[in-house]
């Protein structure tokens, strides 16, 4: 829906005004008080046991199980993927399906799985293939439409269409979502490994236990372990190794902990434990049936669905504008012409790893060392979506033209570079504001009043029914977020810049396309 002629169009310096006020509001009301009494000291110790880590403590199978479910839960969730991109763009079903499974997060789908699966590797590799196969499709569908239709156009009258696909479209993009799936496998392998917090057996319940206990050095050696997972993925994961790693994840899977009876336990769960309470048993057809639905909603909605999507949206905006400044500040780490043949690899290498570490385990960490509060949150999504915006921004800065006479240093940043890159600076943040509400979200299972801490108290409780409303309300907030987001991009003609994640597309001009 397009605005009224007689209202004018918001530019870049107005979206950065209104989103830089949200968060300074949201600021005014944060808890960001630190309450542990020697952050110092923790961090120290944790540094310590990244320096020296004690790798033959590591649990080997949790290395192992980790690169399973993210091999598996990303090839299922794209496999998915691909299948229902192709009535992606026709159908409205589709379409609504993929953007209510993508906007529930891995998490959220683990514990409700559990619920069915138990503590078991189907547990695993669903939480991953659900929200990812939303996600492929919705990416795999734009990356169709925006293939070239020579091909299409010269094929034989009647041709059907799953055969044009097939033949005409796919041999065009198969390069391309062959790199984002690439991509996709290493958002795999962090979400594998937070599934370990919630019991898991992935490196991230190795992580929280020696952590826990004191035994930094291994808990370092963990991370150093899954650093080098994500640097190598591409040259352990090829066309000629694939079909071994994903017979080997299938092989090394573990064995289930819990209820093996998933025939009762799915129809349990569907039937009576995520009906409200009200309607189980229930006369649908008698108005004192909705009365008592009501009744029942009425203070979820009031006491928890509000205030958690208060903070949720909170934490998230200033995540976002936190993000931006820190991206600001830190591509020209990566950009030739400001860090230099020696500073730019250097640059490159620490944003790799901060962009590799996932949120969840950097506000694990922020949490153990500042105490329970937004601050820890607000580090965790800025540092980790700072990293990945700034190593993108850092690859289109090396790609502009600059002009032989241009200026050096801060003139080159503030008059040339930054100019030139705002709109894509822009779109890339947009981007990422759906993906860091959600985080927001979960990270209430951590303890920050976000949904998720409303999420796991009502499943700690065996309240299914309230849990399910509340990942509801997370998934719809999210959804209108990104619906604005989108709406925002359109508006200010962004929208068709690259945002894709698995490698920006090369700038072509003095301007940004």
């Amino acid at each position: 829906m397009r605005s009224p002629a007689f209202l004018p169009r918001p530019g870049y310096a107005a979206v950065s005004r209104w989103f830089l006020a949200a968060a300074l509001a949201g600021l005014l009301v944060a808890d960001l008080q630190v309450t542990t009494l020697h952050p110092l000291a923790d961090l120290a110790r944790l540094l310590g046991g990244l320096i020296r880590p004690d790798f033959p403590a590591v649990e080997g199978w949790s290395v192992v199980y980790t690169v399973a479910f993210a091999m598996l839960g990303v090839g299922l969730g794209a496999g998915t993927g691909l299948l229902l991109a192709i009535p992606f763009a026709r159908s409205r079903t589709v379409r609504l399906a993929c953007a209510g499974v993508r906007a529930v997060h891995e998490l959220f789908w683990a514990l409700l799985l559990m619920q069915v699966f138990g503590l078991s590797a189907t547990t695993g590799v669903l939480a991953i293939a659900l929200p990812y196969a939303g996600i492929c499709a919705k990416v795999y569908a734009e990356l169709i439409e925006e293939a070239d239709l020579a091909a299409v156009r010269v094929l034989p009258a009647g041709t059907g269409a799953v055969s044009a696909f097939l033949y005409a479209r796919l041999p065009e993009v198969a390069g391309r979502m062959r790199d984002y799936t690439l991509y996709r496998l290493e958002c795999g392998l962090r979400s594998s490994l937070v599934l370990g917090f919630i019991g898991l057996p992935t490196m991230g319940f190795a992580f929280e236990s020696a952590f826990r206990q004191g035994r930094y050095a291994e808990a370092g050696a963990l991370l150093l372990i899954f650093y080098a997972l994500i640097g190598t993925r591409r040259l352990w994961v090829r066309a000629r190794t694939l079909p071994l790693l994903l017979v080997g994840s299938v092989l090394a899977l573990p064995p289930t902990v819990g209820s093996a009876a998933i025939g009762p336990s799915l129809a349990r769960f569907l039937g009576h434990d995520i009906v409200p309470a009200p309607l189980r048993d229930a006369a649908l057809a008698e108005p004192e049936t909705w009365v008592r639905l009501w009744s029942w909603l009425r203070p979820i909605l009031a006491g928890q669905v509000l205030p958690g999507t208060a903070q949720t949206l909170i934490l998230a905006q200033i995540a976002l504008v936190a993000t931006a400044l820190g991206a600001l500040v830190l591509f020209p780490l990566t950009a030739r012409r400001f860090a230099g043949p020696i500073g730019r690899p250097l640059g490159r290498v620490l944003l790799v790893v901060v962009r590799s570490t996932p949120e969840y385990v950097l506000a694990y960490l922020g949490l153990q060392l500042l105490g329970p509060s937004m601050l820890p949150a607000i580090l965790a999504l800025s540092l980790h979506n700072a990293g990945i915006v700034a190593y993108l921004m850092g690859r289109h800065a090396d790609a502009i033209p600059y002009r032989a006479d241009a200026p050096r240093g801060l003139d080159l940043y503030a008059y040339e570079t930054v100019p030139r890159l705002y709109g894509q600076f822009l779109a890339y943040l947009l981007y990422r504001w759906e993906l860091i509400l959600r985080e927001s979200a979960i990270f209430g299972i951590l303890g920050v009043t976000t949904l998720g801490f409303y999420v796991d108290a009502a499943i700690s409780e065996l309240r299914l029914d309230v849990a399910v409303v509340l990942i509801a309300a997370t998934a719809l907030v999210t959804v209108a977020v990104d619906a604005l987001s989108r709406a925002l991009r359109r508006s200010l003609r962004i929208d068709a810049l690259p945002t894709r994640l698995s490698g920006p597309q090369p700038i072509t001009g003095a301007e940004p396309t």
